[in-house]
């Protein structure tokens, strides 16, 4: 409980405000604030006001790692949430493990089982790997160029893709490349795509990486047509910063699109549209997972009638909502969810299928 305030909940919110996951930092927040002001409006948490403050969790994994400590050692936060890459999770997990609870909103390369930390994003499982399987059904796309940031979601997420691969699939990996996180010069690796004769790249990049590679491939003459790109992480900022002509032959799969027709989803994006306006920051699914992350800790607390590690962990299993990705269900401190798979289409997706999960 926070020091000297019995009546509020206060949340560490860890988005990024810098680096090349910035990008997805304005509509994060505004997602975040959506959630909050909401959840304040129907009595708040346990009839506590839930504020949020901002941490930019696009600097070092240390140095988010090191505000955050001191902030939940003075007892100024009661829980740690947020969309941040998972170098910054791992940096994040053994601090507030024992102390707060976590809600940890990206999709990520899964296997984290910390107890406290409970996660609403995607896993390969059910997003990367029924992609891959659907363009191969669908397009024909079985040969494959990985192109990823140096660090632990694109490292893990292509192993898992490797390990598909080897199971009697007929999906092979014909070359790979990780690059440092904020890599601006992509032309030697499009070359490199070029040579392989891959039908699809499989971008495994964060934010304005994915912007400059998208790029240089469109640069690249008559590349898109010859070869497709996936991303599990690509949302309407990254197609307008990357320009209409870069989003040729590039998909996406995620748990939520802006685009899709749902109740739930037009819902939320009403909500969306007349609380921020016609200049709020473009609703995606990396912004709706912050949405999502707070939205999940007050429904933790109310079942569990505390905000306690060990009581919300109690309530965690099999706890299900009605949420603007549709009925979500909490399964092993995971949220199980719908996912997508989508195609650009100018600066919007258009969403072509429902994908079905793959075991293991």
């Amino acid at each position: 409980m926070s020091v000297g305030e019995p009546s509020r909940l206060d949340v560490a919110f860890v988005v990024p405000r810098s680096g090349p996951a910035g990008i997805f930092g304005p509509s994060c927040e505004a997602c975040g604030q959506l959630a909050a002001e909401e959840i304040n409006e129907a009595d708040g948490v346990l009839g506590r006001e839930l504020r949020l403050h901002a941490i930019d969790g696009g600097r070092a994994p240390e140095q988010v790692a090191a505000e955050v400590d001191v902030l939940v050692g003075a007892g100024l936060v009661d829980a740690v949430a947020g969309w941040h890459i998972s170098a910054v999770r791992q940096r994040l997990t053994p601090i507030v493990a024992g102390r707060v609870p976590y809600v940890y909103s990206p999709g990520y390369e899964g296997g984290e089982r910390t107890p406290g930390v409970f996660l609403t994003g995607e896993t390969p499982d059910r997003q990367l790997l029924p992609a891959l399987r659907w363009m191969a059904g669908e397009l024909d796309v079985r040969t494959w160029f990985v192109i990823g940031n140096d660090y632990v979601w694109p490292q893990q997420s292509a192993r898992a893709v490797r390990r598909y691969a080897r199971d009697g699939t007929a999906l092979r990996i014909v070359d790979e490349m990780f690059v440092p996180l904020g890599t601006t010069d992509f032309g030697p690796v499009v070359q490199r795509v070029a040579r392989s004769n891959a039908h699809g790249v499989l971008m495994l990049l964060v934010g304005s990486d994915a912007v400059q590679f998208n790029r240089a491939f469109a640069a690249e003459s008559g590349l898109d047509r010859l070869c497709v790109r996936l991303s599990p992480l690509i949302d309407e900022n990254v197609l307008l910063a990357s320009g209409v002509p870069s989003g040729q032959g590039l998909y996406s799969a995620a748990g939520y699109f802006e685009t899709l027709v749902s109740r739930n989803g037009l819902d939320f994006s009403g909500r969306y549209s007349e609380r921020f306006g016609p200049r709020a920051p473009m609703l995606n699914s990396l912004g709706e997972s912050c949405y999502e992350g707070i939205t999940l800790l007050a429904r933790l607390a109310a079942r569990a009638r505390s905000v306690e590690l060990r009581a919300l962990g109690a309530a965690a299993e099999g706890i299900a909502y009605e949420s603007p990705r549709g009925r979500v269900r909490m399964t092993d401190n995971h949220l199980d969810q719908s996912v997508y798979l989508a195609k650009a289409d100018g600066l919007q997706f258009d969403v072509l299928a429902e994908l079905a999960g793959v075991g293991g």
